[in-house]
């Protein structure tokens, strides 16, 4: 997990999108009800809080090569940085997900292990951090053994990733 963790913080999750040139990487559009870009994550959102992971939207335009979404939540704060949630192989025709979709995801998603050891939306808990909540959406699916390393299954959403887009949010309030 360490090393994943440390090439989450040096990369800026690069190694997430692609470093391909020859691979054009369309914008994926991320927006939430509850989140804006550079502002604090609210406090129900990470450990202090209840409502698990928040909701999220996004939207791009038409991928006719689409055939799954991922999302990956990772932290960089002064003192550590982790990934918070890989939620992956959801359908590409979603757009949206509710709050505290870790609960519930949608039909034939699945969950990596984080760097915690944890499966699911494992909130943030350090104040004073970047959170970003990523969507990639991909060229296929995510074709690994339940339990797979988190590093396999980053990797795998790396060399699939047909459009990207992000969230960022700073701080906990």
């Amino acid at each position: 997990m360490t090393v994943v963790t440390v090439m989450l913080a040096s990369s800026g999750c690069s190694f997430l999108i692609g470093r391909s040139q020859a691979k054009e990487i369309a914008e994926i559009n991320v927006s939430s009800p509850e989140l804006r870009e550079g502002e604090p994550l609210p406090s129900e959102f990470s450990c202090d809080g209840a409502q698990g992971s928040p909701p999220l939207r996004w939207s791009s335009e038409p991928l006719s090569d689409a055939k799954s979404i991922a999302i990956v939540v990772d932290s960089h704060s002064p003192s550590e940085s982790a990934v918070q949630w890989v939620l992956y192989n959801i359908p590409a025709t979603t757009t949206e997900l509710g709050p505290n979709a870790t609960a519930s995801p949608p039909e034939g998603a699945s969950q990596a292990k984080v760097t915690s050891g944890k499966a699911g939306y494992q909130p943030p808990c350090v104040k004073n951090g970047s959170y970003r909540f990523s969507v990639y959406s991909l060229s296929g699916k995510v074709e690994l053994p339940e339990g797979a390393p988190l590093s396999d299954v980053l990797k795998k959403i790396a060399d699939l990733t047909i459009a990207r887009g992000r969230l960022t949010v700073v701080n906990i309030q």
